[in-house]
């Protein structure tokens, strides 16, 4: 049906038959409608008759095509601008119907939402209430937290009051004036566990055959805690125990976490000392005095390590190199981080000894940890090897050799241990050489033949070493101690022996490949 003008007053009739409930009205049965629209010029009425037929859904617009709102208080027309009325077809009606069932549906999801939001409201609210419950059962590790970062703050306030500053252009890991710095000492009781030794625990660690691999940090310091307590050293210094804690947890702090020099190769070193110590009785033998020195001067041989050896400190001209003047950078390093651990009261162990006693302490503790330079290690061994056939404890200089060589021994003792500990050790220490190469292949520096990953393998690295460095030199002490031969002496053997058949295989395999490759080039021929 085409659209049909009409006055508003014939149409406020029809409004009063629309269904309330549709978006239209529905003409309810056939209506036959006449519509006067006034009277022309010539005083005529103007007429139109429309036919609407029953259930026939209709809509009123305007004569711009807006829609009109049919009902009793809708706007009056004129002759001039006419509503007009449209009658939907059910397919139209249709599209409007699917268009308000889609509104509908829109609707009905955003309710949807929301009350899905209002569910994830309360499961957050739940995980908080048990978030909170746990902080609340867990709220005294929280307050120790805070307690030991108040501490640090303190600490370190406490240290720049008085005045300590960075000690010349030290390239130490850590300077007096670092944020973090790790020389300051905790003023209250040092926080690591105490644990209880087993008896087989307290027997194991007096062998070289001692695991060290199976330790944590916490448990280290306190064996190495247990050694001072047990060789008698607290009592014979005169040690605050506390004092002890707090210096054991300066020294762990100030090892860096290298792949080969760091605090287990610190624990490794003085474990073996401790070992040594007791294997040849050398408390019969040496004053306490000596034992001290051995064993603080093991604790403390390698502090501050860069992983970087003396060679490349000297060839690449660092900070270190230039301090100490080309001779031994690296130990006279680690003796003076050693006494600036020492320095501070709450770590001095040897606070209760006398002056000039502290005096010979300290020289006698710088002499052992240069002596671990191997740059030194021929004339060192030669000058023990002049004494040892005619050795006599009683004289200080043949004491202060054996000391020095003992040092040494405990420094490059990982092949004494059984294979399963010590061969993990080259790796490390392999990985720190190639770290090292790579550096100075860099840089342009030298480069060392058993450092370079393009050039060495294990049982060369270590055949050439077991052989000419260490089984001389345990050899020599041995002379002196032969208890030592079957515990420490045979095991080097042993891995020397090893590692050469581990060199034949390798040679083998390299010999097969050659040839391997000779044949097909032959064949391609």
């Amino acid at each position: 049906m085409q659209p049909t003008g009409f006055s508003v007053n014939s149409l406020r009739a029809l409004c009063f038959y629309a269904n309330a409930r549709l978006r239209v009205p529905v003409v309810p049965r056939e209506l036959h409608i006449i519509h006067n629209y006034g009277h022309n010029g010539e005083g005529t009425s103007n007429r139109s008759f429309i036919y609407v037929s029953k259930n026939t859904p209709i809509m009123l617009v305007d004569p711009d095509g807006a829609l009109v709102s049919m009902d009793p208080t809708m706007p009056t027309n004129s002759p001039r601008s006419l509503y007009k009325v449209i009658s939907l077809s059910t397919s139209q009606m249709e599209e409007k119907e699917d268009m308000f069932q889609n509104i509908l549906s829109q609707v009905a999801e955003q309710f949807s939402r929301a009350f899905q939001i209002n569910e994830l409201k309360i499961e957050v609210s739940n995980r908080l209430a048990m978030l909170e419950k746990r902080v609340e059962l867990e709220g005294l590790k929280v307050v120790e937290i805070e307690k030991c970062k108040n501490d640090l703050k303190k600490l370190r306030d406490e240290m720049t009051s008085r005045g300590l500053g960075k000690v010349g252009n030290c390239p130490c890991k850590y300077n007096f004036t670092d944020d973090g710095m790790k020389l300051t000492p905790r003023s209250d009781v040092p926080n690591y566990p105490k644990y209880t030794l087993s008896q087989e625990t307290i027997e194991a660690l007096k062998k070289p055959t001692f695991d060290v691999w199976h330790w944590e940090h916490n448990e280290m310091l306190s064996c190495l805690e247990y050694m001072y307590h047990d060789l008698g050293l607290v009592n014979k210094f005169n040690m605050n125990p506390i004092t002890l804690k707090r210096w054991l947890l300066g020294i762990q702090e100030n090892y860096r976490n290298n792949p080969f020099h760091n605090f287990r190769h610190c624990f490794c070193v003085s474990q073996m000392m401790y070992g040594m110590i007791n294997l040849c009785n050398l408390p019969e033998k040496m004053s306490l005095t000596d034992i001290g020195v051995l064993m603080t001067a093991a604790v403390c041989h390698d502090l501050d390590h860069p992983g970087y050896s003396n060679t490349y400190q000297i060839n690449a001209r660092t900070e270190l190199a230039v301090r100490y003047n080309d001779i031994s950078p690296l130990e006279n390093h680690h003796c003076a981080i050693a006494f600036q651990i020492l320095s501070m009261p709450e770590c001095n162990i040897f606070a209760n000894v006398e002056s000039e006693a502290f005096k010979q302490i300290r020289q006698a503790i710088i002499t052992l940890i240069l002596a671990t330079d191997m740059a030194r290690h021929g004339e060192i061994l030669d000058t023990f090897k002049q004494k040892v056939d005619t050795f006599d404890f009683t004289n200080e200089e043949n004491v202060k050799c054996l000391k020095m060589v003992l040092i040494k021994c405990c420094d490059i003792s990982n092949e004494v241990r059984p294979t399963e500990v010590a061969e993990p050790w080259v790796d490390c220490l392999l990985e720190e050489y190639f770290m090292q190469s790579d550096r100075e292949k860099t840089e342009g520096l030298p480069v060392a033949a058993f450092m370079d990953r393009d050039k060495v393998t294990k049982p060369t690295a270590q055949i050439g070493f077991i052989k000419f460095v260490l089984i001389p030199m345990f050899e020599t002490v041995m002379k002196l101690f032969p208890q030592i031969e079957e515990i420490m002496v045979q095991p080097l053997r042993d891995s020397r022996d090893r590692y050469e058949e581990l060199k034949q295989i390798d040679d083998a395999m390299k010999e097969g490949s050659s040839t391997h490759f000779m044949l097909q080039k032959f064949k391609n021929l």
